[in-house]
């Protein structure tokens, strides 16, 4: 999907809040609501808007406990890796999940509401799984920066 300069403009607000109305992001980026609305439609249908979602903070659901977990197949097969990937998807505890290059197969973020929770959590999705050859977990200490922000730069963006 080709991405022109209003596309870009629209997006980069978009990503700090996508509450505003069609009509107020109209006037932020200089086109009509209706023309407005078609591209949001455009860029949703294509791809280029994955969700629209809000950010939650954890203390506030009483998941005040995030992990980073680098996780090690036993091997590395396609049917192994397709297997946990799925298994990933279908884990709540598990906000993001990445397949990875390096010492780990995959890097996990992990919310728990204790570390006995979490505790819970690694015997039951981790030792369980007989194709995990190991994991290594850090606590993370303060949230610095949260966000699925992505730096839009309008000369990159084409397909």
């Amino acid at each position: 999907m080709k991405l022109d300069q209003l596309d870009s403009r629209l997006l980069n607000i978009l990503q700090t809040n996508n509450r505003h109305g069609t009509e107020e992001l109209g006037q932020m980026v200089g086109l009509s609501a209706t023309a407005v609305q078609r591209r949001l439609k455009r860029l949703r249908e294509g791809g280029a808007i994955e969700a629209d979602v809000s950010i939650v903070k954890p203390k506030t659901v009483g998941r005040p406990i995030a992990m980073l977990v680098l996780v090690s197949l036993e091997r590395e097969r396609a049917d192994i890796v397709d297997r946990f990937k799925q298994s990933i998807r279908q884990t709540p505890e598990v906000m993001n999940g990445y397949y990875v290059t390096g010492e780990a197969d995959f890097v996990l973020i992990v919310t728990s509401r204790s570390m006995e929770d979490y505790e819970a959590f690694t015997r039951r999705f981790f030792y369980e799984n007989h194709d995990i050859k190991g994991f290594k977990t850090m606590v993370v200490m303060d949230r610095v920066k949260v966000g699925f922000s992505m730096p839009i730069d309008f000369e990159h963006c084409l397909d």
